[in-house]
């Protein structure tokens, strides 16, 4: 069944009961709009629409993200049409750079509270572009958009909360168990060496990112939501250095010879199965015997590095254990840790905020040129879409979208606006004209693939029926505000497509430039939280990279590597630091020196050539690490130390292979 008939026609329970709820929402918004006499009482019904979500949490956070916004974009409208209403070409380059202001801010916030700002952006538009031609009255329709907007939210809050409430902690449960489950399974397969834990480490970063994300959502759930939240930052951040520790202990099973290997690989095969069907217990028992095993004398240092680093890692799937079933139970983790970091690209924050001033730009001349009495829609609909998808790379296939959701709008909008409700009179009969398209429009919104195109049809379908006390039936204007957005929605999609910057070896470039200033700051900044904020800004980047890997030719399709081995140096930076601050010995000097010596390394960058750079440095600081007494912490820095050395001589290898020597 195609998908669109499957998300009208078969829908899902939890789809028919988000359809209800927003239909319930949008229905009583409607109403007390039409009841108190409001001005655009579709304003209203809109925002119930816009701010429809599955989950009561992110409904709660989404209203108050866009109450913020419009609070913001209505007392900016009067700021920019108090100073620039006798200018409209300086008023229109204003609105110009505060969208793209907002877009850039958007971009880089990468947080649910992002959305604050896309409603800063496009709500001067829609108060101070209608009010140009009158401009004594901006602040009155300031306070009808934003007490309309306002309606609409409270509305759609309090009917996701009563009927049906679905929070977003009861959902939450069930992703951390299957994110928990795969970072364990992932971190077996990296033991082992196999080709598939590759594909396994970008499916649990993914994961790990999502349910980061979704517990900001759950902060706005009562007492037992902010709990879980917590407990989901401590998840998330244990089973990010679970995943480092794995490929840290394959590193280090490398440089043992064979009969190394041969001795060890029973405790390597029985942490594989302990992790296939992990318990608290099990683990504690496993993680004990295998640091007895560490504390023989008779073994080599290899050996010793790589058995301590099995019990670390065993040390971490215990902590991600105990933080489920924190999450689960509701219970606040003794070690609060911090979120996840995320990374932040300017350059590109820069372009998306550039892309939608130009194509707000090109209406606005479109409009000054031809005097075209419904531009404004169109501007404002420009405005929109770029405010809302200027930052998302597939914007021009979602603003496609939206004009399909606009050309199905129209049709229905005029028989339902134009045919059934003139001769119909009462709010029953408009919420039954009105309510049965976009009931099964909210069906569409429910499934992903459909969900922009719905989307689009509700809203529009809205604008283009205008429902209030006293309507206007006019063809005419119908069809002028039809032609208006698409064509305000095509030039959001021009823009989009004109103005693109990712080509994938630019972007590889830019990635691997912001990891290596990343490994120069690891190098002083301080170690509380370090785990959490490079492994997010990491998980990020490998994402990006993998994303892009099919667009580049076969034999550089393997450049995710290069972020792989970033991370794995971080890693070993990390771990060495952590060592050399619990062992607490006397090496102040030589400690700073090495970190010197190697953040110049690093800020030189891996290349051709280089790969000799760290070695003299790790040899001075290694004897002095032995000049120590001898300890847990200090022996496992030296293996820190010959990792970093090991892992810079194959990230400049690397270089070359894909470089050459050149």
């Amino acid at each position: 069944m195609p998908i669109t008939f499957q998300a009208l026609f078969a829908p899902t329970g939890l789809a028919l009961k988000f359809a209800v709820k927003t239909l319930l929402g949008g229905g009583l918004a409607l109403w007390l709009a039409l009841r108190w006499g409001l001005e655009q009482p579709a304003w209203a019904l809109m925002t119930a629409f816009i701010v429809a979500q599955p989950l009561s949490g992110m409904v709660v956070q989404k209203g108050l993200a866009r109450l913020a916004g419009t609070l913001v974009g209505t007392f900016m409208s009067v700021v920019f049409i108090g100073l620039f209403a006798q200018t409209p070409w300086l008023f229109l380059l204003a609105l110009a750079l505060w969208l793209a202001l907002c877009t850039a801010a958007s971009t880089q916030l990468r947080s649910a509270w992002a959305y604050a700002f896309v409603l800063a952006g496009y709500t001067v538009a829609i108060i101070a572009l209608p009010a140009i031609d009158h401009p004594l009255q901006v602040f009155d329709q300031a306070v009808a958009r934003c007490t309309e907007i306002c309606l609409g939210i409270v509305c759609a809050t309090l009917s996701s909360a009563l009927v049906w409430p679905l929070r977003v902690e009861q959902q939450l449960g069930d992703q951390a168990r299957q994110a928990w489950r795969s970072g364990l399974q992932t971190a077996s397969a990296m033991l082992g060496g196999e080709d598939e834990a590759r594909k396994g480490l970008l499916d649990i970063l993914g994961r790990v990112v999502a349910i980061d994300a979704q517990r900001e959502h759950a902060w706005f759930e009562g007492a037992r939501g902010r709990q879980r939240a917590k407990a989901i930052r401590g998840l998330s951040q244990k089973l990010m250095v679970l995943l480092r520790l794995s490929r840290s202990v394959r590193r280090q099973w490398r440089q043992l010879d064979s009969p190394q290997a041969a001795r060890l690989a029973p405790w390597l095969e029985e942490v594989r199965r302990q992790l296939a069907s992990p318990e608290l217990a099990s683990l504690l028992l496993l993680r004990q015997r295998i640091w007895d095993a560490a504390q023989d004398e008779a073994i080599s240092s290899a050996e010793h590095f790589c058995l301590a680093r099995l019990a670390l890692l065993l040390d971490f799937a215990m902590a991600a254990t105990q933080a489920l079933l924190d999450m689960e139970q509701g219970r606040t983790p003794k070690d609060v840790s911090q979120g996840l970091a995320v990374h932040r690209d300017l350059t590109l924050a820069l372009l998306f905020g550039s892309r939608s001033a130009l194509a707000f730009l090109v209406m606005s001349s479109f409009w000054l040129a031809t005097a075209w009495p419904s531009a404004p829609g169109g501007l404002v609909l420009t405005c929109v879409v770029c405010s809302l998808f200027a930052s998302r790379e597939n914007g021009a296939q979602i603003g496609l979208s939206f004009l399909r959701g606009i050309l199905l709008a129209i049709p229905t909008a005029f028989f339902v606006g134009q045919i059934l409700v003139p001769q119909w009179s009462s709010f029953a009969l408009l919420a039954l004209a009105m309510g049965v398209p976009l009931f099964f429009a909210a069906l569409g919104m429910a499934h992903p693939r459909t969900g922009p195109t719905a989307t689009a049809f509700c809203l529009h379908f809205i604008v283009l029926v205008g429902p209030a006390n006293v309507m206007h039936y006019d063809v005419a204007t119908l069809l002028n505000s039809a032609l208006a957005m698409l064509v305000g929605v095509s030039a959001a999609v021009l823009a989009f497509r004109l103005v693109v910057l990712r080509h994938p070896k630019w972007l590889g470039r830019r990635l691997r430039s912001a990891t290596q200033s990343d490994l120069v700051r690891l190098t002083h900044r301080d170690l509380r939280g370090a785990d959490s904020w490079f492994g997010g800004r990491m998980a990020d980047r490998l994402m990006q990279l993998a994303r892009h890997a099919s667009e580049l030719p076969e034999v550089e399709r393997k450049r995710w590597d290069d972020g792989l081995l970033g991370l794995d140096i971080g890693d070993e930076l990390v771990h060495l630091r952590m060592c050399l601050a619990v062992a607490q010995a006397p090496l102040a000097g030589a400690e700073r020196q090495y970190l010197q010596q190697l953040e110049a390394v690093l800020a030189s960058g891996p290349a051709p050539g280089r790969g000799q750079r760290l070695d003299a440095p790790s040899e001075v600081f290694i004897e002095a690490l032995r000049g120590q007494p001898s300890s847990d912490p200090l022996r496992l820095a030296i293996g820190a130390v010959a990792q970093l050395q090991k892992s810079w001589h194959q990230w400049c290898r690397w270089q070359e292979e894909i470089h050459g020597l050149a």
